[in-house]
């Protein structure tokens, strides 16, 4: 089961006006001008695998309630090596894993077709309040998987770029300015078993599925 809860969409690149600012520059400044970024974003892959989980236990408490204890990971883009790698406690066996996509429309990328980032906000149990989740990215930094496709750009527009794509999606009239063309909130939630590895890949259109397979 999934939801989706739609935060922005259909945009185009527009006028000026109504922007973020940081200092001197501005998200606007970077989208519009920089060939850097937009260089950056078109060497995003159509698909990629942006996260994995499994159950390290799954058991009742002396109360009678089952609980939950998975772990989740996440690799480099090349798949050697671990990055990220958090264990969550909760209750049941339904987890829900919330993230924020970005897509950018082909008119930010030099071979036109649209990419997407997927950004990893907390994973969360089917009997907590979303808002009480355990977080998973550092809200407002560069995500390590994206280190190496943006650092290019510098460590200030890095920090420019990554501020606005973490704060636009609460700000849908500025993000339709700056050629973003949807961010959004995405929470999948999976029956987690134990025994099977569950991968989470994203494609460029900012769907993300996904795949089990046996944790061998």
């Amino acid at each position: 089961m999934k939801y989706l809860v739609a935060i922005a969409s259909l945009a185009v690149l527009a006028v000026l006006g109504g922007a973020f600012f940081y200092g001197s520059k501005t998200i606007h400044d970077l989208l519009g001008e920089s060939k850097k970024l937009k260089q950056a974003i078109t060497n995003l892959t159509t698909e990629e695998t942006v996260g994995y989980a499994k159950v390290v236990s799954q058991q009742a408490d002396p109360d009678g309630n089952l609980r939950t204890t998975l772990r989740f990971v996440e690799i480099d883009r090349d798949k050697q090596t671990v990055i990220l790698e958090k264990e969550f406690t909760v209750e049941g066996n339904v987890v829900f894993f919330d993230g924020l996509v970005v897509i950018f429309p082909g008119a930010l990328v030099m071979d036109g077709r649209e990419r997407a980032i997927h950004l990893w906000r907390r994973v969360f149990g089917e009997r907590m309040n979303p808002s009480a989740g355990f977080p998973v990215e550092v809200i407002g930094e560069e995500p390590a998987r994206y280190h190496e496709i943006f650092e290019r750009l510098g460590a200030q527009d890095r920090s420019v770029f990554w501020d606005a794509m973490w704060n636009l999606s609460n700000d849908p009239k500025a993000l339709q300015k700056h050629g973003v063309r949807a961010i959004y909130g995405e929470a999948i939630s999976i029956q987690m078993k134990p025994g099977l590895v569950y991968t989470f890949n994203l494609d460029n259109t900012g769907q993300v599925t996904v795949q089990t397979r046996p944790d061998i």
